[in-house]
């Protein structure tokens, strides 16, 4: 891999993802929970901030942002700008940055807020997501509606399967459990339940995971899987009911 990833615990489950490229020294932090843990790693490493990728505009993406910024670039989206801290460079769905040597591609993927973008970099082949797409689940839908989710999350599965998903919370065992609320017998999910606890009783993170993992046992992205509506009385609906009745069994759970 051209640049080097490390994933940052902050708060009490979110992360933070540090890029380095070791030919430039460039680095990039995606999304600042709080300062304290980032800069720990910053300081051990030696690196210094040259970029900082906003995702969406809630106090636990962007509260350590000020400790940390320096003479560090922070990019964010456009339409979120009047709500995030002070942005150098505005982005929008389409739009191709370079961050650390590398292409990223910016998504829209509002539905957990409005503006909330994902940063993808193909060459690497990781992907950012925050509180769109998670490891087993998706966010809350605090501004968006169900529609705008689901189609959001379809242009997140349509990238490669060895994409590797860098989402923003420990949320996976919960999301699991909530997975197998749904189809219970179902081989994939109970693999994958079995090393989410395996690597939480360790102390191991979940996040990242693999595009072709959650496409397998996600339900978030499955809403279009007949397995999935007949595991739960839909067989007759259309995909974004499915994910609709899903998502509001998710916050009820």
């Amino acid at each position: 891999m051209p640049v080097e990833l490390i994933t940052v615990p902050c708060l009490s489950d979110n992360y933070a993802f540090l890029i380095h490229d070791p030919q430039t020294g460039q680095t990039a932090l995606v999304d600042v929970p709080e300062a304290a843990p980032v800069q720990a790693v910053l300081d051990q490493r030696g690196w210094s901030l040259t970029d900082i990728l906003i995702t969406h505009h809630h106090d636990d993406h962007v509260q350590g942002l000020q400790a940390l910024r320096g003479d560090a670039r922070v990019v964010g989206a456009k339409a979120d700008a009047h709500r995030l801290p002070r942005l150098d460079t505005e982005v929008a769905d389409g739009d191709t940055i370079t961050v650390c040597g590398q292409q990223v591609h910016i998504f829209d993927v509002s539905g957990h807020t409005i503006g909330h973008i994902a940063f993808h970099m193909p060459e690497t082949q990781l992907l950012f997501t925050a509180d769109s797409l998670m490891a087993m689940g998706c966010g809350r839908l605090f501004e968006g509606t169900p529609s705008q989710m689901w189609n959001s999350l379809q242009k997140l599965r349509a990238l490669p399967g060895d994409t590797t998903v860098c989402s923003g919370h420990e949320y996976t065992m919960t999301n699991v459990r909530f997975a197998l609320s749904l189809e219970p017998n179902n081989p994939k999910i109970m693999s994958r339940s079995e090393a989410t606890r395996t690597a939480r009783e360790n102390g191991h993170a979940t996040v990242p995971s693999l595009l072709s993992l959650e496409c397998e046992t996600n339900p978030f992205l499955r809403a279009d899987d007949p397995v999935l509506a007949q595991a739960i009385d839909m067989a007759d609906a259309q995909p974004a009911e499915i994910f609709t009745e899903i998502r509001a069994r998710r916050d009820r759970f």
